[in-house]
This record gives structure tokens, sequence and C-alpha cells, in this order.
């Protein structure tokens, strides 16, 4: 029996095969995964490392897909998604998740806990997992500001429990996640006002609706905040704001975002991120970094 087979038959309906991607980002864009998966426990994710390892094709993992661009091939291998895995609680000071949780519905139930230190986070539209992966942050406040530890599995099956503390990260980058997949977080938070936290959390909201372009698909930020300045003002300032190419455009709202207008093609917006990096490099001789992962083969 082939890899793809046995994960058919102990997955059943959680097993899909030549999955459409587009169906699972948010650019809305993307050819198909040859299999795609969705593990819950822990013993699932360990017979799919296993049989990724033993038949040695690739495994890659997806939460929201806010942050991700696949190609127009689409990719080989596996893509386990962690959708299923979505429980949320509060106790003490203390907010649990797994990573295939809404990052927001965490911030909704800690709020609504009284408890204080993620409620900035609010609406970002990633998973738990996504945003302890890449330490994603809004309005001046990170994940991992508040995180205590996640669980994780590595690719060899073994789990661990690792604590902020042993874990290097910086603004938008965390060391080491890369050899290993999150399973769940824990979050140790303050005692706040109630009122104050709902109230700082709608505010959060709102700005988003005010400053984003959520109208059309799109992966939040291309770029990362370049040091003491902002990608978005750069790009302004080169006059960027509105410059299509395809269907996808620098958005006239916000111009750190890509959207897709018009049913973009992946190459039409790995294009469009490549333009607006050499333009911004020619003006102010900045080299921008991106903060979304390319998965597949682009031209």
């Amino acid at each position: 029996m082939d890899y793809k087979q046995e994960l058919k038959a102990f997955f059943g309906d959680n097993c899909l095969f030549d999955e459409p991607m587009a169906q699972h980002t948010t650019y809305r864009a993307g050819g198909p995964a040859e299999v795609y998966v969705y593990p819950k426990t822990r013993e699932e994710w360990s017979f799919v490392l296993k049989l990724a390892r033993t038949a040695n094709v690739p495994l890659r993992v997806i939460g929201f897909g806010s942050n991700i661009l696949v190609s127009a091939s689409g990719v080989g291998g596996i893509v386990c998604s962690t959708k299923r895995m979505n429980h949320v609680s509060a106790e003490g000071e203390y907010v649990r998740a797994e990573a295939g949780a809404a990052l927001d519905k965490a911030c909704e139930i800690a709020c609504e806990a009284g408890l204080g230190g993620m409620e900035k986070l609010s609406g970002i539209p990633g998973s738990v997992g996504g945003a302890v992966y890449m330490n994603a942050g809004a309005f001046g406040q990170e994940t991992f500001d508040s995180l205590e530890y996640f669980d994780v599995i590595d690719f060899e099956g073994r789990p661990a429990t690792l604590l902020k503390e042993e874990v290097q990260h910086a603004y938008r980058k965390v060391e080491g996640v890369q050899d290993c997949i999150i399973l769940s977080a824990g979050f140790k938070l303050q005692k706040g006002d109630f009122t104050q936290l709902i109230e700082t959390r709608n505010t959060v909201l709102h700005k988003r609706i005010e400053k984003q372009p959520l109208d059309f698909p799109s992966a939040g930020s291309v770029f990362k905040r370049p040091a003491n300045d902002y990608a978005s003002r750069l790009i302004d300032d080169t006059g960027l704001r509105g410059l299509s190419v395809g269907g996808a455009k620098v958005s006239e709202k916000h111009a750190g975002f890509i959207v897709n207008f018009n049913h973009a093609t992946p190459q039409d917006i790995k294009n469009l991120m490549e333009q607006v990096r050499e333009k911004v490099k020619e003006k102010h001789g900045v080299e921008l970094e991106l903060e979304q992962i390319l998965w597949g083969k682009f031209d």
C-alpha cells in the first residue's frame, strides 16, 4: 500500500487528495496539495510523521493559511492542517489553546475572563500555532509577551514542552520552531478590568476594519517592519499604492498589504512582491524582508 492509501485508510474523511490550496489560504490562490490531512491527537500526528519519514515525502503544517502563498503548481507530499485542534480554555490566570484555535478566539476568551495581555492581538487572522511560530503581533503587543510555554512534537514523533525562556525569539522571528510542530500553547496573563479589556479589544478590532483592506483576500503585512520605519510608509513614499500585476495589487487602503482583487494567480502576487522590493530598494536603499512564507515553485 502506498503512503497515500495508508493515510486514507487511517484518516478516512479527514484525508483529501489533490486538495486546492486556494481554499485553505487567505490569499485565495494556490494549486493543489498532493495529500491534505487533519490530524487531531498526538497519536495521529505520530502516525503521519512516521509515514512521511518512511515514505520520504515532504510534510508541511498549515493553520489558517493567513501568512502563506502557495504556487500555482501546488505542493507535493503531505500538508497537515491543525483546524481540528481548536480547544481554548481559561483557568485562573492562564489561557490554554490548541494550535489550530483562532488566535482571536483565545484573545476573546482572555478578555471575557478579565485577563490582560492578549487584547491587542485581537483580530489577527491566524491560528495560535501560527502566532507562536512567527511571534505574531500588533499594536505594540506580541504573542511571546504573554506566552509561558508551548507543546511540540518533533519530526521523529518525540513530544516536548518548551518554556518561553528556552527559546530565542525576536520581532516576527522564533528560533528552532522549524524543526517541530506546535501542538498547543499556554499564556500567563494578568487580572485586569473586564470592561476596560473588552473596550481595548473592540477599539483594536475597529482600527483593523478602518485601516485594513478586509474586503479583498490578502495575507496581512507582506513585509517585516524595517529598523525604525514601516514597510507601508516606504511603499507609500515610493508611490506604489495601487500598483498592480495581473489580479494582484498593492492595497490603496494600506500599502503594506497586497490584495487579490481580481482572480490573481500566485505568480501575479509573487511578481508584485518582487516589484515592490526592487522599487523600494531603488528609492530608499532599504531591502524589505518578506514576512510571508512561499510554498512550491515560482518562476
